[in-house]
């Protein structure tokens, strides 16, 4: 394993070495938050790419292979689909606005209301995506070393936390893009073939297999519309996702690196069930799904590459869990604390302090994080908490407010609250993996939304007209800062 073990350090001094160098870039809010908003269309696909495709997709999507088959690939390929309609419909109209959070883009919309709750909901969520991803540590770490599950979260997520403290967006985006490659060799052009090879080949893997193996729908139909629900219209409205929208140059940009990304997905997607597949094959009896990763990978893969994949692995993690702790840190600072200690009434801080403060705050959310995550177990159960929460609280205001004029900010108010206490309530009642919170907590606050917005006067046309300057670019930048290009 020697050869393994140096691919493996190599790359993650790689990676603090990306945060370091990412620090020198990170001069004002904008480049620490944002990359300065200026990613050209390679660096923008391959970190959006990199973001959405965590170790839930990489882990998650070759164990839902190794249970299902090819249809073990949908909960990837609605992410995939998720990410293309966000590009397609919304990422220009996103991009234009220049704003930091998905709750600003809230009081945008409504006249300054919903700023607070909507940023405690966003919060929530994007806390528990960076916990599941820092979680997913302990498996890879406990593969290659052998290592005590507390010490490998500790070990992978300071890592995570030092290079994002550092260099903020920049450091991501750098890192981002190296996790792509990395993933990219490892995944599709290394793993897959590699496996499909040991099990025989496509002829052999039909013949040892059910025929529901090679159904495309036979995961269930509740199941995929149950994906489609959470993951599809997560990412229209995730702020991790948002996020990343606001670093392209332009909404051009945005639209067409977002659908190269999407694309880059469905086929990630195939290959994880592929990949499980061929594991069934190979290892019919494994004691968990989730086991089917690492075990192809240690016992199929030759020195070498083994620590190549095993790192592409890492990547995937990595990716994720930056981006959600970036995106859980701008939350609490922007749409939480500076609103409680009456921040947005206030001269605003100059450059320095502005990066100071959010550097602050990724440190203080890595810190959450890791130690939430030495605490829980349960990855499916934190991931599903943190999506229900999100569609269930926040789907219906954030679209509602892009899609329809008559919605008002009482209306987008009681949506949140109404949304996300009856996920609540439901998932205490039902049980947290059921279907139920999210059906139903879908169609409450699409109810509340559109009652209270009918019963109440419609927004200030002022409102409405600033809102309407700003999706369509002609408002003025909040802080120009002219930069060259990254591409």
């Amino acid at each position: 394993m020697a050869v393994d073990y140096t691919v493996i350090v190599l790359y993650l001094a790689g990676m603090l070495a990306m945060g370091w160098w990412g620090m020198r870039r990170a001069r004002s809010k904008s480049d620490f938050l944002v990359a300065g908003r200026r990613l050209g269309p390679a660096m923008y696909s391959g970190t959006m790419a990199a973001i959405v495709l965590g170790g839930a997709s990489t882990i998650g999507g070759v164990g839902l292979g190794y249970r299902y088959g090819l249809s073990g690939a949908w909960m990837v390929f609605t992410i995939g689909l998720g990410l293309l309609a966000l590009s397609v419909f919304f990422s220009a109209r996103i991009a234009r606005l220049k704003v930091y959070t998905v709750s600003e883009m809230l009081d945008l919309r409504y006249g300054g209301r919903a700023g607070v709750i909507s940023g405690l909901v966003m919060w929530a969520y994007t806390l528990m995506l960076a916990v599941t991803s820092t979680i997913a540590y302990a498996t890879i770490f406990d593969v290659l070393f052998d290592m005590n599950r507390t010490l490998a979260i500790v070990l992978g997520g300071s890592i995570v936390v030092a290079y994002s403290t550092l260099g903020g967006m920049w450091s991501i985006t750098l890192t981002d893009m190296v996790q792509f490659v990395v993933k990219t060799i490892g995944v599709l052009l290394l793993l897959l073939p590699i496996a499909v090879i040991r099990a025989g080949g496509f002829g052999e893997m039909k013949a040892k297999l059910p025929t529901t193996y090679f159904d495309p729908l036979g995961i269930g139909g509740e199941t995929i519309f149950t994906y489609v629900l959470i993951y599809t219209f997560g990412m229209l409205i995730g702020q991790d996702i948002w996020q990343r929208v606001f670093t392209a140059r332009d909404d051009r940009t945005a639209k067409w690196g977002g659908t190269v990304a999407g694309t880059y997905c469905l086929a990630y997607a195939l290959a994880g069930a592929v990949i499980g597949t061929a594991a069934k094959v190979l290892y019919p009896d494994l004691a968990s799904p989730d086991d089917a990763f690492a075990t192809i990978v240690k016992h199929e893969l030759p020195i070498g590459v083994r620590g190549l994949v095993l790192a592409a692995a890492l990547a995937a993690v990595m990716s994720t869990s930056s981006g959600a702790l970036i995106a859980c840190a701008t939350v609490a600072n922007n749409d939480i604390w500076s609103r409680l200690r009456g921040g947005l009434g206030r001269a605003a801080e100059d450059a320095h302090d502005e990066v100071r403060g959010n550097r602050a705050f990724i440190l203080i959310m890595g810190v959450a994080v890791i130690g939430t995550a030495v605490v829980l177990n349960n990855v499916v159960e934190a991931l599903t908490v943190a999506y229900n929460l999100l569609v269930g609280g926040l789907l219906v205001p954030i679209l509602g407010g892009l899609l329809w004029r008559r919605g008002t900010a009482q209306g987008a108010l009681a949506s949140v609250v109404v949304g996300g206490a009856a996920v609540i309530g439901l998932m205490a009642s039902y049980g947290i993996l059921a279907n139920e919170p999210v059906y139903y907590g879908l169609l409450a606050s699409l109810a509340a939304y559109v009652v209270v917005s009918l019963a109440t006067p419609a927004t200030d046309a002022a409102v409405l007209d600033a809102w309407r300057e700003r999706l369509a670019g002609r408002a003025p930048e909040p802080s120009p800062e002219p930069q060259p290009v990254a591409q």
